[in-house]
């Protein structure tokens, strides 16, 4: 539209132009006159209509910057108006976050009295239980149990303990690759306490981990003894599963362990199947954290051939005692002349040491006390012997004893623990 309306100007310019142009020449201008004429009327239209348009535009401009003025005074009003709101609305949250933690901090405080009052009763409670059952197992326990414990208590904070060592030899050579240790226990007459009789005191009265603590020190000495006397020579070390899961023992027990981690290879720490078996989620914790330190494993007493390689070898189990009488009484004749387990008899029994080894779990024969049962055990293709054939279990000398013998409180402590 603008350009349509700008060509009709510019033709009525012309036009107009043309008829100044032609009344100068006939009024006797001459042809210069009015061609002067036609360019001066056309400037002159042009140059006002340029003074028009400039004029026009720029009302224009200051309408459109009036209305865009407005409308920024309008906006700023609305951002006003929401910043008020948005600052209501924060101080309104704040209020009631205040207000909501006031009334949760309250209803914490009654649960904690609750809580309290809850706990004070079953504290009092499993006091009253406890001494209970403190008083019934006091009346229990008969004069004897009470003098063997006694005598057992008297035996280890006068420092008469024993070690007792049986070589683990190996097959066919017979040549001892590892010790076995045991504790024996002497009351004030010399008379020696054999483990059944003085553990069936000492697991209830909470001595099992003094009587491991005493066992443990006298092994890592009787290692380095060995060692440095350049024999390559390894220790079963019996520890109980009581010992594994006690939280006043095992935290001092790992610190020492720690400290005589380059014994890693050389001894070998021993518990029987059924505590095996019986671990708990703290047993295995603690296991695990020695075998962190690079110790592993032995399994003994065990009664069935129904053995799982793969979780043995998972618990880090090196060695696993297998009681020769019971290995050849479970051996049959089964089809086409191949010894099987009456326990096991989709395995070949030729074939059972070597499923362990390559689990690497290494088999034991114990309680070995006939050279026929030798026989037998090497067609097995066991590697390792020990029993009363290969030697019997010999205290370690009273020199070598005193050598080994721990710092009073090492075991004093742990009596004192279970006062």
């Amino acid at each position: 539209m603008r350009k349509l309306t700008l060509a009709l100007l510019s033709g009525a310019y012309i036009c107009l132009a043309l008829i100044t142009a032609l009344l100068t020449w006939q009024n006797g201008g001459g042809v210069g006159a009015g061609a002067a004429a036609f360019l001066g009327m056309a400037g002159l239209c042009f140059a006002v209509q340029g003074v028009v348009v400039r004029v026009t535009q720029g009302s224009q401009l200051s309408a459109e910057i009036d209305t865009v003025r407005q409308a920024h005074l309008i906006l700023a009003g609305e951002i006003e108006k929401i910043q008020a709101k948005l600052t209501e609305v924060v101080e309104q949250t704040a209020a009631d976050a205040l207000r909501r933690s006031e009334e949760i901090y309250t209803e914490v405080q009654m649960l904690e009295d609750v809580v309290q009052q809850i706990g004070e009763r079953l504290e009092a409670q499993l006091a009253q239980q406890v001494h209970r059952r403190v008083e019934a197992e006091a009346e229990t326990i008969s004069p004897r149990q009470s003098a063997l414990m006694n005598t057992v208590r008297s035996a280890l904070d006068a420092g008469r303990v024993d070690l007792y060592l049986q070589a683990v030899v190996t097959l066919p050579q017979r040549r001892t690759q590892y010790y076995e240790s045991f504790t024996r226990l002497r009351d004030e007459t010399g008379r020696v306490l054999m483990p059944a009789e003085f553990l069936s005191v000492a697991e209830p009265g909470g001595l099992v981990a003094a009587i491991d603590n005493l066992l443990l020190f006298r092994c890592v000495q009787i290692v380095r003894r060995l060692a440095g006397q350049d024999r390559k020579v390894g220790i079963f070390c019996n520890i109980s599963l009581a010992s594994l899961g006690d939280e006043e023992f095992f935290p001092r027990f790992m610190e020492f362990m720690g400290a005589n981690r380059d014994l890693a290879g050389a001894l070998i720490f021993e518990l029987g199947q059924a505590a095996f078996n019986a671990r708990g989620s703290v047993e295995l914790r603690n296991m695990a954290k020695l075998a962190d330190l690079g110790f592993s494993f032995s399994i003994d007493k065990v009664t069935s051939l129904d053995l799982d390689f793969q979780d043995l070898a998972r618990a880090d189990v090196a060695f696993v005692k297998l009681s020769a009488p019971m290995l050849i009484e479970e051996l049959e004749e089964g089809e086409g002349g191949a010894l099987r387990f009456r326990s096991r008899p989709q395995v070949d029994a030729l074939d059972f040491a070597a499923l362990a080894r390559r689990h690497g779990v290494e088999l034991v024969a114990e309680k070995v006390e006939s050279e026929r049962q030798v026989v037998d055990i090497l067609d097995l293709e066991i590697g390792l012997g020990q029993g009363h054939l290969f030697g019997e279990p010999r205290p370690i000398r009273d020199a070598v004893l005193a050598e080994t013998e721990p710092p009073a409180e090492f075991i004093r402590a742990a009596l004192q623990r279970r006062a």
